[in-house]
């Protein structure tokens, strides 16, 4: 039996990440060790382009973690794993159990590893993530325009500057700006 039908018929057809049933694919599981099934995922097109570019990946789509960390098969452990780290939420890394070789193969691609990683907190030390909202705490002039963003001002969906953790983007009356966190609270 080929890899794609043992995949299909232990997920059900479904991408064993987020239940989709649209654009499945095979997805290796990095570095391998024999290969084959216990070493491979069934996955939806969306969700390996996220797990293969980090700097597209959307926490809205990752919530289906929620489900795919408990799977009975360790391929769909490892890559939960490996997404709940590199979205940094730790509550639920801290509920996960992998024995110390299966750790160490979701370890292996570097996720999980806090040691360069920037950490982006807002004025009260709360950590921000990708697609979080914040609250100006402060009158802010934008450099290089007339502009003030007032203090109260909501600014949604913010984006964060992966080479200073002093920095978050985000639209102000329609402009994207960029704010120093230590101006912002999270919502």
């Amino acid at each position: 039996m080929s890899l794609e039908r043992e995949l299909m018929k232990r997920s059900g057809g479904k991408c064993e990440l987020s239940g989709t049933t649209e654009n499945l694919k095979v997805y290796q599981i990095l570095p391998t060790r024999k290969g084959g099934i216990e070493e491979s995922i069934l996955a939806s097109a969306i969700c390996i382009d996220q797990i293969e570019n980090p700097e597209t990946t959307d926490p809205n789509l990752w919530r289906c973690l929620n489900d795919s960390m408990w799977s009975e098969h360790l391929p769909v452990q490892i890559v939960s794993w490996r997404m709940l780290s590199r979205l940094g939420k730790q509550d639920l890394l801290e509920q996960m159990y992998l024995d110390e070789d299966d750790l160490a193969w979701a370890k292996a691609t570097g996720e999980g590893d806090d040691e360069n990683k920037l950490v982006h907190k807002d004025s009260n030390g709360v950590t921000l993530q990708t697609g979080d909202s914040v609250v100006l705490i402060k009158d802010l002039k934008v450099k290089g325009s007339s502009m003030v963003a007032k203090q109260g001002t909501a600014v949604r969906n913010i984006r964060l500057d992966h080479e200073n953790a002093e920095y978050i983007e985000g639209k102000v009356d329609g402009q994207t700006i960029v704010i120093i966190t230590q101006y912002v609270k999270k919502i």
